[in-house]
């Protein structure tokens, strides 16, 4: 562990830091091909951060390409030959289905550029200050109408403004979870979300996702035997299957947690759009027993850099959330803060929100013909009725991480299943995510893809033989 020791600066994010300094580690060898890093919370308590910080760490070396996880085993260090190191990630000519942030073309920067502008002459100095509490009052007050609009019925004590989805994951299960709690999550599901309550000591329990949402049959199962302290779900376009709660559902799943007295834990990212769906009211807009924790993200409708969203919450939690938030960071920083209220306040939020919406609606429909038309017929597809990501299914016996590094030679970069479940036997499983991609992109990558199945397939084909028997592959 020696190695991995270094001085943090106190005037840098620590994550950056960490990143940087591991990077380091692997370019000079001092990591070899293939080793494995220090699990996340060991890793955490030697350089005396939080768990979050090194989660952060670990998912950008992963996104740039020097690591790659095994679910059940760790993180490890991409072979040279695999990495996406290579020319790969600098050639124009690469699609990137592989990636949930939005394109920069949407990115708002004039009007938030102003928006920066009057926090710094109306707010000053004060913005830069530590604020130990909820969040900008001001800001919580655009969020209770903004919820309003969502029919979430809200008041701005009951708001947190947070960092960003993932930390509102982290001070949620920091607050509320023990080791050895049981954590019910959807099957699949995204593994920020798991890695998050595997370092609380959490036990993981998956249940399967049908069409319509969570099985709710094996759901109620589960219930009998073991009382969970929290559900983690997302309700509409989830990710990674893009499937959207009925109804149905949505009710249902709050009776439950009302009657075995468990949390929900609502991760809402894009249920600002309608796309195709029928309903695409949050889970917490049908809440009337206090059972959801809703975080609202606004990375996926804004900029993901600004690393902001919300934790909206029963009062009997506030005390708890608002402790674990302050023990991560103390404050969501002022400056961005102020900028989103007067972003909200003065720039039309709702108009741009329209804008938003027709941009990935047009995406998804569009994706949505070329991948019934050019991949249904060779790959299983999961229905899904909005959203950003794609669900595909290779022929039994296949790897979608096999699969993965050959489009990649093609030029597609697509996400493999096996980031998205806790014990994985069958990994056939891949993720096309269309919210980075432009309109031609689109086409063009979903045509490399269907003109290189059969290739694929024929290269593969005597492996699938080899593992066929073996029960993990």
């Amino acid at each position: 562990m020696d190695k991995y020791k270094f001085e943090l600066s106190l005037d840098k994010n620590k994550y950056l830091q960490i990143y940087n300094h591991i990077k380091l580690l692997i370019s000079k060898k001092d990591i070899k091909e293939q080793e494995k890093l220090p699990p996340i919370r060991k890793l955490a308590n030697y350089l005396e951060v939080n768990t979050t910080t090194i989660v952060k760490a670990y998912e950008l070396l992963e996104n740039e390409g020097y690591v790659y996880k095994v679910i059940g085993s760790g993180t490890f260090v991409l072979s040279m030959n695999k990495s996406k190191r290579t020319d790969f990630g600098k050639k124009s000519g690469i699609i990137h289905f592989d990636s949930g942030n939005p394109s920069m073309d949407m990115f708002p920067i004039d009007n938030f550029k102003k928006a920066v502008n009057m926090a710094l002459t109306e707010d000053g100095a004060s913005i830069f200050e530590y604020d130990e509490g909820l969040g900008s009052e001001e800001l919580r007050n655009n969020i209770v109408s903004y919820l309003e609009e969502r029919c979430i019925k809200s008041d701005k004590d009951n708001i947190q403004i947070i960092s960003g989805a993932q930390q509102g994951i982290d001070i949620v299960c920091k607050g509320l979870i023990n080791y050895s709690d049981v954590v019910f999550v959807e099957e699949p599901t995204y593994n920020g979300a798991m890695e998050v309550f595997r370092s609380r000591g959490a036990k993981i329990i998956s249940i399967p996702m049908l069409d319509d949402g969570i099985d709710i049959g094996i759901l109620k199962l589960k219930l009998e035997k073991i009382k969970p302290k929290l559900l983690y779900a997302m309700p509409n376009f989830q990710n990674p299957t893009g499937i959207s709660y009925s109804t149905y559902k949505k009710k249902k799943l709050i009776e439950l947690a009302e009657k075995y007295d468990f949390y929900i834990l609502e991760d809402d990212f894009i249920s600002d759009f309608t796309f195709n769906s029928t309903d695409n009211k949050p889970l917490r807009s049908y809440d009337d027993k206090n059972r959801v924790i809703y975080i609202k993200s606004f990375s996926k409708i804004l900029m993901p850099g600004l690393r902001i969203g919300i934790v909206e919450m029963p009062s009997e939690l506030l005390k708890r959330i608002l402790w674990a938030k302050y023990s991560s960071d103390i404050s969501t920083p002022g400056l961005i803060q102020k900028s989103m209220y007067y972003y909200m306040k003065n720039f039309d939020w709702n108009n741009y929100l329209n804008y938003i919406e027709k941009m990935y609606t047009d995406k998804f429909n569009l994706a949505k013909v070329l991948i019934n038309e050019k991949l249904s017929d060779k790959l299983k597809v999961r229905p899904s009725d909005g959203g950003i990501n794609f669900f595909l299914e290779l022929k039994r016996g296949y790897s979608s991480v096999d699969f993965s590094n050959f489009m990649l030679e093609k030029g597609v970069s697509v996400l493999p299943g096996t980031y998205f479940f806790d014990n994985i036997l069958d990994d056939r499983f891949f993720r096309i995510n269309i919210a980075n991609v432009s309109i031609q992109d689109l086409e063009k990558g979903i045509s490399i893809i269907s003109d290189n199945l059969d290739e694929f397939f024929q290269i593969y084909k005597d492996k699938v033989k080899i593992n066929s028997n073996k029960l993990f592959y």
